[in-house]
């Protein structure tokens, strides 16, 4: 896919990919953590076949874009928004998976009025004084816990991994397959296949392109304090996720569904993680995103704001 760069009024680059129908219906998706625009090795077929226009980015530090010091969460509703508007895209939707979930959930928060559709999709949710739930997999805490304590530790780690998916790929496809013990059966069943691990690899090599230390900067910044009250956020939010979720536990995300006041919730029963790689979920994810952005447009233009409240 074609690998594109968007310069920023403050000098910084943004890198972003599209897939699907060029003149289709406008989505911004946010890639997981560890992660990158390559969300797909080749185009998006269902996205093409629904008229949908997803724009792939890259967040700072990671894959093409340049870092943002000191960044918070809701820097990235400005760098969305302004990509937008250089691309002349006035309404879209959004969608985060993973870690992602919580940048969809920032521009719920601070950019309403240009979104038709928001959903987090396996998507982490706010850590308690900082420290990852009890309820989510051992080898996730352990790696948000040395990214806000010791993070020189996992950029070593994610360094040696670059350089294992550089020099030595067929290795990484033999760690992987033997490293996944620990991912429930829903999981296992997309990340044990030599084509699985080579999309995973694509993801990973695209997050490192450049640089590891975005990757590292994002298991601290999501590890804080988000900046903003979930109770706040002024639209409807679509959540997905699987009950047996435990990498991004559901028991937490299911707590997010309460505290924001309109919430649409799609618990998947027996499903792990990994709920955008099963085709089914994934069209049910885009049809519902087709849906909301055709509820909004009127045959006059966007249906009024107020008008709006009355249909949610």
């Amino acid at each position: 896919m074609e690998e594109k760069i968007f310069h920023l009024k403050d000098g910084r680059k943004l890198g972003f990919i599209e897939y699907g129908k060029n003149d289709g219906i406008p989505v911004m998706i946010f890639h997981g953590t560890p992660g990158s625009k390559i969300w797909y090795r080749k185009d998006d077929e269902i996205a093409r076949e629904l008229g949908l226009r997803l724009i792939s980015t890259d967040r700072p530090g990671f894959g093409t874009s340049d870092p943002n010091k000191n960044r918070t969460l809701l820097d990235w509703p400005n760098d969305v928004k302004e990509l937008a508007n250089g691309l002349g895209i006035e309404r879209f939707s959004v969608l985060g998976v993973s870690g992602g979930g919580a940048y969809a959930a920032a521009c719920a928060y601070q950019i309403p009025e240009r979104l038709d559709h928001v959903s987090m999709i396996s998507s982490v949710a706010p850590f308690k004084n900082g420290k990852p739930p009890k309820s989510m997999i051992k080898e996730n805490r352990i790696a948000f816990s040395l990214g806000k304590y010791v993070p020189w530790l996992v950029k070593l780690s994610y360094q040696s991994q670059k350089k294992m998916i550089e020099q030595k790929p067929e290795r990484f496809i033999e760690v992987m397959k033997k490293g996944n013990k620990h991912l429930n059966e829903w999981d296992r069943k997309y990340t044990q296949t030599d084509d699985q691990i080579k999309d995973m690899m694509a993801h990973l090599l695209g997050a490192f392109r450049i640089r590891v230390d975005g990757i590292v900067e994002e298991l601290k910044l999501i590890t804080n304090p988000w900046g903003f009250e979930l109770e706040k956020i002024q639209m409807p939010v679509h959540i997905w996720h699987g009950k047996e979720d435990g990498m991004a536990p559901f028991e937490e995300i299911e707590k997010v569904s309460k505290e924001i006041p309109i919430s649409i919730t799609h618990f998947v029963s027996k499903a792990g993680h990994f709920l955008i790689d099963d085709e089914t979920i994934w069209r049910s994810i885009l049809e519902q995103i087709k849906e909301d952005h055709l509820l909004f447009v009127g045959k006059e233009g966007l249906i009024s704001s107020k008008k709006r409240k009355k249909l949610v």
